[in-house]
């Protein structure tokens, strides 16, 4: 597997071989491992937006003017640091000297969302299968050196929302030029966790022709004089600090022996055994093998087994097939699994997307054949493609590319279109939920968008992305029912309740159509309320909620709703809060929700739900304050002042904190949300000669109410 992505651009391929002209590719890479014989691999429905005038986005900080204070994503080299220095805005670290006492940048790159439990309810197509293969992800979400820790003032992000098909994410990265140790960002694993899914940091030990020196790999395995693997244990110690879920391991700087090859399966079976207390989990990458040279085989097989399971027992969980795999080789390869005790399905086969996306050639059946038992798993490298790839990349662009990678040109995965080359993971997999208490609340809110809103009204006009702050969302998208004309249903960003997107149905609808929003096992009690709050903007509706108390029969069978009408009980400028009491369902269990819109006439239909709430309809008290704001840093410059700051989190549930400037007008202005106790802002610049800048910080819990504020100041200069 090539370094890519992982430079000044992360859509371009950095090799560090200077005598090299032409930067070679992951072919090149690939083709150069397995010798001359081998091949390497490599809303289809537009959105209806609705016309709005809004504020015009305010002028770009000019960052560069203030010093940089920035707190970045953490990367390392195990122990030796190259020779020379290092490039621009690159900082080498060694991991063995690395402290939780000594980052300074801890409390910003801390992730703080536990990961959530799953259930996997009854599928919305007969092809999706619960209990077989499985999805890892391979992503880059920016540059090793430089990836901000908490977002970034751009919409024009990877705001990955399909968590409902992924079973493991890894944070992939890493360069000769940088560090090879990767650790995922804080906002990926609050957002990944949040929907159930791990994240794995990345170590990374490149490829010669990449920069790669086997010094590296053999820091990597180094034992002290009792035996003990240092860097296996500040590995888990890494994880555990910045609460993230173990490694992916990816060994592929050729030149080592059977010895090194020992010592590397010793290493990680050391990992694994201190992880494992932790809940942390080891993916080992085919690539070295048993003689301790790299041979990507594209198959498990007696060369690479040992790093999968030995005599012993076993040594990582899952391993990430190179992409060389045959029909024949993966059927061995599960066969292989079986044998050793093992499940088929932890083996990942590797599927290269990244130059082609939902148009790269991929032997389906020898993954996910249709007419028989799936064979392995499979992994996507590089599905950033459905944004690296588009010349428009606003955000409804964004995702209208997403769910046709993910759901199928249709993009409805209960009626899947008829299959072409790509077989969409919605049509294969089963998908899964952790909406399963009480409160719960959706804002539809993705992570990023072009300016920030609160109760329908814009509180910054600045775009931003920060994926801590995205929302639980329906993992279906979008599953209609209709006997008419299918409406247009998309995550929209012209206009929102809270943060910076809605749901949005358009179209000239004909007949009633159901739009299958979240999977649940919630209970309901006598004093369960749910609410909407929505918006027509053309045409007129009747909206219905469904709740189900029971799954479908079988897999692609309807939902069995019962129908409430949505009352409206109070309303704030064109939006309408409707509150449905669900006191009928009492003892039971909701497993749905939808919504049922049906018109009021034969024009265009255009409606907006801005959030959804389920909860128990007693006194809600707000959530206890923070305290103890407090400017730790900070750096001036002409009016201009970069600043981290950081607060004691209250006693009780927070969903996350946001952050706000008070303007000497009176006006409140987000600057940003973050789940932990710490932001950084790069560029807060003095309004008019106000003697200092005021902020303050509000806790808000899971049905968005928000605290009192704990404030301080920056004094200008």
């Amino acid at each position: 597997m090539s370094e890519t992505g992982h430079g000044a651009d992360p859509r371009t391929a950095r090799p560090l071989r200077p005598a090299r002209t032409t930067p070679p590719t992951r072919r090149h890479v690939l083709a150069a491992g397995a010798g001359a014989g081998a091949a390497a691999l490599l809303c289809g429905i537009a959105a209806a937006t609705e016309a709005q005038a809004a504020p015009a986005p305010g002028p770009t900080p000019d960052a560069a003017a203030v010093p940089d204070l920035a707190p970045y994503a953490s990367y390392w080299f195990p122990d030796s640091l190259p020779q020379g220095a290092p490039g621009p805005g690159v900082t080498w670290r060694s991991l063995k000297q690395w402290t939780p006492e000594s980052d300074p940048d801890l409390a910003y790159n801390t992730a703080t969302v536990p990961l959530a439990p799953r259930f996997t309810p009854v599928p919305p197509n007969a092809g999706a299968r619960a209990g077989q293969a499985r999805i890892s992800s391979l992503v880059s979400f920016g540059p090793t050196a430089r990836n901000p820790s908490q977002g970034s003032a751009t919409a024009d992000h990877y705001a990955l929302t399909h968590w409902a098909y992924l079973d493991e994410l890894v944070f992939w990265g890493g360069s000769s030029g940088e560090g090879v140790v990767l650790a995922p960002n804080a906002p990926v694993v609050d957002a990944a966790h949040r929907h159930g899914v791990p994240v794995l940091g990345n170590v990374f030990l490149p490829p010669v022709v990449y920069g790669g020196d086997l010094r590296w790999t053999r820091d990597l395995v180094q034992q002290d004089p009792l035996g003990r693997f240092p860097i296996a244990e500040k590995l888990v110690l890494v994880a555990r600090t910045y609460g993230f879920d173990g490694w992916f391991v990816n060994a592929e700087t050729d030149g080592g022996d059977s010895s090194l090859a020992a010592r590397m399966r010793a290493f990680l079976r050391a990992l694994r055994a201190a992880g494992a207390p932790y809940g942390l989990r080891t993916t080992w990458y085919d690539a070295m093998n048993s003689t301790g040279r790299v041979g990507w085989q594209g198959a498990l097989n007696a060369l690479n087994q040992e790093f999968f399971e030995d005599r012993a027992g076993r040594v990582s969980d899952t391993m990430f097939v190179d992409f060389r795999w045959t029909q024949q080789s993966l059927a061995a390869s599960g066969a292989l699994a079986d044998r050793l005790g093992r499940s088929r399905h932890e083996l990942w086969a590797a599927l290269d997307v990244e130059s082609a996306g939902w148009d790269s050639g991929v032997r389906w059946d020898a993954i996910i054949p249709r007419d028989r038992a799936h064979v392995v798993s499979f992994g996507f490298y590089r599905p950033e493609w459905t944004r690296n790839h588009l010349a428009d990349r606003s955000p409804g662009a964004f995702h209208r590319a997403d769910d046709r990678f993910w759901t199928g040109e249709s993009l409805d995965p209960a009626h899947p279109a008829p299959e072409g080359t790509w077989r969409a993971p919605a049509t294969a997999v089963a998908d899964r939920s952790t909406v399963t208490a009480l409160p719960f609340a959706c804002a539809f809110n993705t992570g990023h968008g072009e300016r920030w809103y609160e109760d329908g009204e814009v509180i910054s006009d600045t775009p931003w992305n920060h994926l801590g702050l995205q929302d639980r969302l329906p993992g279906r998208r979008w599953a209609v029912e209709t006997s008419g004309a299918r409406p247009c249903v998309t995550l929209d960003f012209a206009r929102a309740w809270r943060g910076g997107s809605s749901l949005l149905v358009s179209g000239s609808l004909t007949a009633p159509a159901v739009v299958g929003l979240h999977c649940t096992r919630l209970p309901l009690t006598a004093s369960t309320v749910l609410e909407l709050v929505h918006t027509t903007g053309s045409g007129t509706v009747t909206v219905e909620v469904g709740v189900a108390t029971r799954e479908p029969a079988a897999p692609g069978r309807p939902v069995p709703y019962t129908w409430f009408k949505a009352r409206a009980v109070s309303g704030r400028g064109a939006w309408h809060t409707s509150r449905t009491g669900l006191g009928a369902l009492a003892g039971r269990t909701a497993y749905g929700i939808a919504v049922r819109i049906t018109p009021g006439g034969n024009g265009a239909v255009s409606w907006r739900l801005g959030a959804l709430s389920v909860r128990e309809d007693t006194a809600r008290r707000r959530p206890a304050a923070p305290d103890a704001l407090t400017v730790d840093a900070s750096a001036q410059q002409d009016g201009r002042a970069s600043v981290r700051l950081s607060w004691r989190r209250a006693a009780g549930p927070v969903r996350h904190h946001e952050l706000y400037r008070l303007l000497p007008d009176g006006t409140r202005r987000f600057l940003g949300g973050t789940c932990g106790t710490a932001l950084y802002l790069p560029a807060v610049t003095r309004s008019g000669q106000e003697p200092a800048a005021v902020f303050e910080v509000r806790a808000v819990d899971e049905l968005y109410a928000t605290s009192a504020p704990a404030g301080t100041t920056l004094p200008w200069s």
